[in-house]
């Protein structure tokens, strides 16, 4: 009897060990998920904002519905496209999918002093 209560009391200090150590392959799982998910998504909208931030009047763009078109005017929240002869569109910034003249991230100014 005594035995058996011995035998229950080294199970209880063993499955607190057990415990963290079955954490760890989720910390893990989180860590690989933010290198290959989370951060290459982050640094994928901070060169879409750099390139939003960087557009002039007068750059070929694209729209993220396909329209082509070039910049004729620009407002913090709208920019004003012609796609053809006297056809125009107003449409949000954000919705600016790429920039065919491509931009200047301001790396090329330091290298070039």
């Amino acid at each position: 009897m005594i035995n058996t209560a011995f035998a229950m009391g080294q199970g209880a200090e063993g499955s607190q060990a057990g415990g963290f150590t079955a954490f760890v392959p989720l910390i893990l799982m989180f860590v690989i998920f933010y290198f290959l998910l989370i951060r290459p998504q982050q640094k994928k909208a901070k060169e879409h904002r750099n390139m939003l931030d960087n557009l002039r009047k007068g750059d070929r763009v694209v729209t993220s519905g396909g329209i082509h078109g070039v910049i004729i005017s620009i407002d913090e929240t709208t920019i004003v496209l012609e796609v053809g002869d006297k056809i125009k569109f107003k449409v949000n910034r954000g919705n600016i999918g790429a920039s065919l003249e491509g931009y200047s991230t301001g790396d090329e100014k330091k290298d070039k002093k």
